[in-house]
């Protein structure tokens, strides 16, 4: 099973194995104090797709079109996710304070097809 969650919010046991897909660590939290299993940077949209977006709702169309082009180059990234998923139940982190547009809604879509 794979869930998303963002990474502010209380850790519980029932999150499993947990993988940060942002680029950047999330401001104002220390990385001695998230339970963090794994920091994916290079899942995440690139720099240049990041910073067009900036979190723009009416943005949200073409970001994912473009992310899902750039994901459609991680297959391998993908299939170590997919892979972990079979045995663990695996929650998916991100930063954002959008919990509709924003990229771990997107990987979520492409892992869970």
């Amino acid at each position: 099973m794979i869930q998303i969650k963002r990474v502010y919010e209380d850790f519980s046991e029932s999150d499993g194995y947990r993988i940060l897909v942002d680029r950047l660590w999330p401001r104002g939290l220390s990385k001695d104090k998230v339970h963090v299993d794994e920091w994916l940077k290079d899942i995440a949209p690139s720099d240049a797709l990041r910073k067009w977006f900036h979190h723009e709702d009416g943005k949200f169309p073409e970001f994912r079109t473009r992310y899902l082009a750039e994901l459609k180059e991680k297959k391998e990234l993908l299939e170590s996710i997919r892979q972990r998923a079979k045995h663990h139940r695996v929650t998916l982190l991100y930063g954002a304070k959008d919990t509709v547009h924003n990229q771990a809604q997107v990987l979520l879509e492409v892992l869970k097809g």
